[in-house]
């Protein structure tokens, strides 16, 4: 049986799992960008699920440009008690603005990233929502780095295999109609006008830095308007 997401981990422990330095998660909580850790017999500082995903979101945004100033603005907005899915959830969209390139592993060391043992059902349910592929090689698997986090934290929960194939498909479909969309009504309203211009290469630099460094804006604005859009769902549906 898989082992359970962790529930205590010490610093050592979070910062192995997270993959950075004791020394950058102590900077981090020294930032307020962290919670205090929960303190056990000795004083003992125990980190939980949810700093081990609020962790991996400020690394994702620091990875999609964002300063330390502007990641507390971000982490600013969510909820106060917001839960590790939740907090997966949005370092899953933050990363598929612009996804990292799929890495490769062994089924060893896929387990030791995740920090459980992974049956081949766990594998079925990561590949079917997007966060691993399999390859030719049984034991070798290339993962999505942004979707991987979110997809571990999923796996026990009663959903169908049937079910998460059917809502990867909404949310390609969907994710690329919003994407074209967007995409279309930046370059005929801002792009199209500022290049008829003629502006200078150097301003052409600075615009593109520009259009760059707004993405997060957009993806965070995307991330609310669903959970916004979902919550009224719920509440419509029949009990």
């Amino acid at each position: 049986m898989a082992a359970p997401a962790p529930s205590q981990m010490t610093v050592d422990e979070l910062a192995a799992r997270a993959g950075v330095t004791v020394r950058t998660l102590r900077f981090y909580s020294a930032k307020g960008l962290l919670p205090p850790p929960e303190l056990g017999p000795r004083r003992v500082g125990w980190y939980g699920a949810e700093h081990l995903g609020r962790l991996e979101l400020i690394e994702e945004l620091q990875r999609q440009g964002l300063t330390l100033a502007a990641i507390e603005r971000y982490l600013a907005q969510l909820p106060a008690d917001i839960g590790s899915l939740d907090l997966a959830f949005h370092r899953g969209l933050v990363a598929s603005w612009t996804p990292e390139a799929a890495e490769e592993a062994t089924r060893e060391q896929l387990g030791r990233r995740v920090g459980r043992e992974l049956s081949e059902e766990d594998v079925d349910r990561l590949a079917a929502m997007g966060a691993l592929h399999r390859t030719e090689d049984p034991e070798r698997f290339k993962i999505e780095p942004g979707l991987l986090p979110l997809g571990v934290r999923v796996l026990d929960v009663p959903i169908p295999l049937e079910t998460l194939l059917a809502a990867r498909a909404v949310v390609r479909l969907h994710s690329q109609a919003t994407a074209h969309d967007l995409h279309r009504l930046f370059r005929d309203t801002v792009w199209r006008p500022y290049r008829e211009s003629e502006p200078t290469e150097e301003e052409l630099e600075r615009m593109k830095g520009l259009t760059e460094r707004i993405q997060p804006m957009v993806v965070q604005a995307l991330v609310t308007a669903f959970q916004r859009s979902l919550a009224e769902e719920l509440t419509r549906s029949d009990p």
